[in-house]
């Protein structure tokens, strides 16, 4: 099970969370500045993962790109989120990584932008925040972002994937479901939190 610590805009939706969530609050909870807050998580994770990812392409191909993302993905995770103060992490339905198992309310919003993305929505852009209440009354702020298949993720996500790629995937995630996408397909979703 997939915790978000552990090594690892905004649409208008129709979501039914999980939690009890409530409109009204004793405190205004600034939304906007979470969802600013959040970006710049998702965007520090980019960066860092994006940058291992790249270095490790140049210097031994896509199979060692792969084995970065493997090993390293997890670890630049924890640590954004333990810079950043935030539970991050990525998802999909399509997993390679059981490890990025969607919890039921990441499930209902990848759904959601799936159905979205179907109707021709942007997903550079798709983007779904809420503040949840739990039963015990804690509040916490959750955020997706939708991740869009590029023309480069393709090589190691599309349909005609070169042998040694093919091997790669098959040796360190035996049960990859994360193949046969097309440019413009949603990949997954970022999805953060943080307690209120």
């Amino acid at each position: 099970m997939r915790a978000f610590i552990k090594p690892l805009l905004c649409s208008s939706l129709l979501l039914m969370p999980t939690y009890n969530s409530h409109a009204e609050t004793h405190q205004a909870i600034d939304q906007a500045q979470l969802k600013t807050e959040a970006k710049e998580v998702i965007q520090s994770l980019a960066k860092h993962l994006g940058g291992e990812l790249k270095k490790a392409a140049k210097s031994g191909g896509l199979p060692a790109a792969i084995e970065v993302c493997n090993t390293q993905a997890a670890p630049i995770t924890a640590q954004v989120a333990k810079d950043s103060g935030w539970q991050v992490a990525r998802t999909s339905l399509k997993l390679r990584n059981p490890s990025n198992t969607p919890d039921a309310w990441e499930k209902v919003v990848l759904e959601k932008f799936s159905q979205q993305a179907s109707n021709g929505a942007n997903l550079k852009t798709l983007a779904y925040s809420e503040v949840l209440t739990d039963n015990h009354g804690n509040k916490t702020f959750r955020m997706m972002k939708a991740i869009p298949v590029g023309e480069k993720c393709l090589a190691c996500h599309g349909s005609q994937l070169k042998p040694g790629i093919s091997q790669k995937l098959s040796q360190l995630y035996p049960s990859d479901n994360a193949q046969g996408f097309k440019a413009g397909d949603l990949r997954g979703a970022f999805t953060l939190q943080k307690a209120l």
